[in-house]
C-alpha cells in the first residue's frame, strides 16, 4: 500500500463522526448496516451521515452494496488491515514487541 493511500485513509478516520461511524460498522461485521440504521443507531441526521459514509468511501474504508430497495454498507477489512500492517510491518526492528500489562489484562 503507497503512503498516500495510508495518509488518505488516517485522514478520513481523523473526523470524530466518521470515525465513529467506520467503528460501528465494524462492530456490525458483513452484516453491515443500512443508512438509516446507522442515523438512528448513532444519533447522526441522514444527510450528515451520508457525506460522511461518501468521505470513508473515498478513502476505501467502506463499501456499499445494493440489497433490495436498501444499500447496505460495510466496513472494508482488507483496507482496514493493510493500513494496520502499513503502520506496523517494522513494529520493534522486527522483534517481538512488549506488550504493557495493562494491554494484556484487557485481553
Amino acid at each position: 500500500m503507497e503512503q498516500e493511500d495510508i495518509v488518505q485513509s488516517l485522514a478520513a478516520l481523523a473526523h470524530p463522526v466518521r470515525l465513529q461511524v467506520f467503528r460501528a460498522l465494524v462492530v456490525a461485521g458483513q452484516n453491515g448496516m443500512t443508512p438509516g440504521t446507522m442515523a438512528e443507531g448513532l444519533a447522526i441526521p441522514a444527510n450528515t451521515l451520508s457525506f460522511h459514509l461518501k468521505e470513508l468511501g473515498h478513502a476505501g474504508l467502506v463499501t456499499q452494496e445494493r440489497a433490495s430497495r436498501n444499500i447496505i454498507y460495510r466496513a472494508a477489512y482488507e483496507r482496514m488491515n493493510a493500513v494496520l500492517g502499513y503502520l506496523t510491518e517494522n513494529c520493534c526492528q522486527g522483534a517481538q514487541c512488549a506488550v504493557s500489562e495493562s494491554a494484556a489484562s484487557c485481553c
